[in-house]
């Protein structure tokens, strides 16, 4: 048993309901995994039919309930819809990941305006819209627990994806508020910022090619991507009774990629220096 297994021995999302937009592929559907894995029933929400067809199907083998619905999470009465389906269903609804979003490279002088409004519709107004109706029976029922899933240009910018990096931004604002004016009813929000990790729809959106791909493992200190099952893995925390008094976070899983590396990536380059500088060590 390894020692992430060794944590969670134990179905710690019994009899908690969680809904995950995304959830039919990729990371979404990883998270879901792991928390259908844990004990909970899990709402796959997705824009695309075939997405959620595959999706239960993956997790069909793991046994425990799992539902789908069709979702544009830009969509006010679709997302009333689907807590109404979830209520009549389940009874109740316990977790919300915001995992829905849209990406794409491109400058910001030729991003076409529809492209901006896309995105920030479905990262930014998709992840208020979701919170605010799938939280009211959180509020009723005075305990719940939402988690945005965002990414570091958040807060460091970044370049080629300003639509997403300012609609991830607006995420962590959000984040933050929702955990002050929410923990009156018993409701976390935290947030995870998982650095790249290699999925067949990254890599044909962000990395299509072999020497883009070497060069974003570069910039990362442990040297590799993460998996999803990594990035699952803190969701699962997240939500779970053991980060019960941590609200309005955001944790970093990207394997040191948004650290300063020091003056012209001089972490690359220690041992060399090292050996240059000769056998002089501190003292004391």
């Amino acid at each position: 048993m390894t020692a992430a297994e060794r944590m969670f021995a134990r179905p710690v999302l019994e009899g908690q309901v969680a809904v995950v937009t995304g959830g039919g592929t990729g990371l979404g559907l990883e998270i879901s995994r792991q928390f259908l894995l844990h004990g909970a029933s899990v709402v796959l929400a997705s824009r695309s039919e075939e997405h959620l067809a595959a999706g239960q199907d993956a997790l069909k083998a793991l046994g425990g309930s799992v539902m789908t619905f069709a979702l544009d999470v830009r969509d006010v009465r679709g997302i009333e819809a689907l807590r109404e389906a979830v209520l009549e269903r389940f009874g109740r609804i316990d977790i919300l990941v915001n995992n829905a979003a849209g990406n794409f490279i491109r400058p910001a002088e030729t991003l076409p305006i529809k492209g901006w409004n896309a995105v920030i519709d479905i990262v930014l107004n998709g992840s208020f819209y979701c919170s605010q109706i799938l939280g009211q029976p959180m509020i009723e029922q005075k305990s719940g627990r939402i988690l945005n899933i965002l990414a570091t240009y958040a807060w460091t910018g970044g370049p080629g994806t300003i639509h997403s990096a300012c609609a991830k931004a607006g995420v962590l604002a959000m984040t933050r508020t929702l955990a002050v004016e929410w923990a009156r009813y018993n409701i976390r929000v935290n947030a995870v910022a998982p650095g790249p990790f290699d999925t067949e729809g990254a890599r044909q959106r962000l990395w299509p090619t072999e020497s883009l791909r070497q060069a974003i493992t570069s910039g990362i200190p442990l040297g590799r991507f993460a998996t999803p099952e990594e990035v699952a893995r803190i969701c699962l925390f997240l939500v779970s009774p053991f980060a019960d008094y941590l609200t309005g976070e955001c944790v970093v899983v990207d394997g040191g990629a948004w650290l300063g590396k020091g003056i012209g990536n001089i972490a690359a380059r220690l041992d060399e220096l090292d050996s240059l500088l000769g056998p002089r060590r501190g003292k004391g």
